[in-house]
């Protein structure tokens, strides 16, 4: 069977790493009360992890775009290829606009993100006190969305490993 090129592979898992890193940081910093330099610490973390997550998919979409992915096997139905390509899309779309929410969200804030304490990034808005908590409600379900997609995804890789035992899963493995 056909596999994900090495690239891609190393992308995928390190994106999702990456990604359960910040979710579980964004999980235990909002639960932190006040405002304490831990949870300061945690929220920088948070930022960057998220800013990484963001290049990373640019590189991944990218590579994407130039090297198709390997086919399904042919006894795939037709009715689950085309829904893993939907859950593809909408995780791909997940892993672009929760950083870029995220990012307005600390901006309306009125924080601006400095990746890695290093390198302050653009600033595209002004301070929004208005826009502020849509912003933290878009990111949040954008999150939710998110845990939903990733754990579908996860049961349907798991369902191809040992009930279909078709070798979807192995395509994409180290």
């Amino acid at each position: 069977m056909e596999r994900y090129t090495k690239p891609a592979i190393l992308l995928h898992w390190l994106i999702a790493l990456l990604i359960i890193a910040a979710f579980s940081l964004g999980l235990t910093m909002v639960n932190i009360p006040g405002l304490t330099p831990t949870k300061l610490k945690y929220f920088s973390w948070h930022k960057w992890l998220g800013v990484t997550v963001l290049a990373l998919a640019c590189l991944r979409l990218l590579w994407r775009l130039t090297h198709a992915a390997p086919a399904y096997p042919a006894q795939m139905p037709r009715w689950q290829q085309s829904a893993a390509h939907a859950l593809h899309g909408l995780l791909y779309i997940l892993i672009f606009a929760i950083p870029i929410s995220g990012y307005f969200y600390s901006l309306a804030a009125g924080v601006p993100v400095v990746y890695l304490g290093l390198y302050p990034l653009p600033v595209f808005i002004d301070p929004n006190p208005e826009l502020k908590p849509l912003l933290k409600l878009v990111h949040y379900w954008l999150n939710m969305t998110l845990l939903a997609a990733f754990c579908l995804h996860v049961l349907a890789a798991l369902k191809h490993q040992f009930i279909d035992r078709d070798g979807v899963l192995k395509r994409i493995l180290p």
